[in-house]
């Protein structure tokens, strides 16, 4: 097979991952698989949320007035915007979140999270802080974790670069 730059030219194989490479890609893999999957059973186990759920009621939680654009929580819950909207409406038939139009920008919509909505959070936290901790910190001892942290921020800013995602500094 040739390249198509230069039809006369071999092809450039391709550059495998060698066995511990593939160990190590295979198990981040599976970690990417499980982790999400284990934070979503134990939210919907004890709380009846999904895990995009909990994240856009906590952003929420979080930000000034508990209120954000609708484009700013999508992006700091990483879902698109169509989704969020989904996900918004549901919320909102159980109480815990309602839409307002911007007061900045008429064309833009805010989130904001209800009292409801603010005792779900705080009803929810700790057993699901609980999970992140028996399944990601408690695992690891104090160094090993900060190596964690920081092979995490490095990857993430390449996935990333532009920092979007939380926690990226």
């Amino acid at each position: 097979m040739t390249s198509s730059a230069d039809p006369g030219a071999p092809a450039t194989a391709p550059l495998w991952l060698d066995p511990d490479q593939q160990r190590t890609w295979l198990r981040l893999a599976g970690l990417l698989i499980k982790l999400p999957a284990a934070l979503d059973a134990q939210l919907q186990r004890e709380a009846g949320l999904s895990h995009f759920d909990y994240m856009v009621l906590s952003r929420l939680s979080e930000a000034p007035n508990r209120t954000l654009r609708m484009s700013q929580l999508a992006e700091l819950a990483n879902g698109s915007l169509s989704r969020l909207s989904h996900v918004v409406k549901r919320l909102e038939q159980r109480g815990w979140v309602r839409r307002q139009p911007c007061p900045e920008d008429g064309r833009a919509t805010n989130a904001v999270l209800t009292e409801d909505g603010w005792d779900k959070v705080v009803q929810t936290a700790p057993g699901h802080v609980a999970t992140v901790r028996s399944l990601v910190v408690d695992p690891l001892d104090p160094a090993q974790l900060a190596q964690f942290g920081d092979l995490v921020g490095t990857l993430l800013a390449q996935v990333d670069p532009a920092g979007d995602c939380p926690g990226q500094d």
